[in-house]
């Protein structure tokens, strides 16, 4: 999706897990690993955005923890709060940055049927992750939290 605005765009990721494994896909434009997500669409919420590119990139189906939804009698929604949220610069360079609603949630499956098979996705143990330079400071802590958090 293009972006909202110049300077700073919302966006929604989800740490899947799956047993005792997290999925990460390789950001193409970028080759570091990063939990599917993207950009918020004007006419979603995080909530849907999150579910959305998770379905996209990896064709799963995934249940974010802590889901539920209210709806109010004024027809408004309470949104399941993400579980971290991150503020950072895009590797492209300190001019456009990036707040990100970073949420937890679980598979039914480990098969993955992305709707765009340009980039490289792949289940992660936590020790896997210890040994790979391509995973940021920011994943290592995130992951496995979530793995800590939802492993079976």
């Amino acid at each position: 999706m293009a972006h909202i605005h110049e300077r700073i765009d919302f966006t929604a990721s989800v740490y899947v897990v799956f047993e005792n494994k997290v999925l990460l896909h390789k950001h193409k434009k970028y080759n570091i690993w990063l939990p599917p997500g993207g950009h918020i669409e004007l006419d979603e919420d995080p909530v849907q955005a999150a579910k959305r590119e998770v379905k996209e990139e990896t064709g799963l189906d995934v249940k974010l923890v802590g889901e539920s939804e209210k709806r109010w009698a004024d027809k408004s929604i309470e949104l399941l709060p993400p579980r971290f949220v991150n503020r950072h610069y895009t590797e492209a360079g300190k001019n456009h940055e990036h707040v990100d609603f970073i949420y937890l949630g679980t598979s039914e499956s480990d098969a993955l049927t992305p709707e765009d098979e340009d980039g490289e996705m792949r289940w992660f143990s936590k020790e896997d992750m210890g040994v790979n330079p391509e995973i940021k400071d920011n994943i290592r802590f995130y992951a496995p939290t979530a793995l800590h958090e939802l492993a079976t």
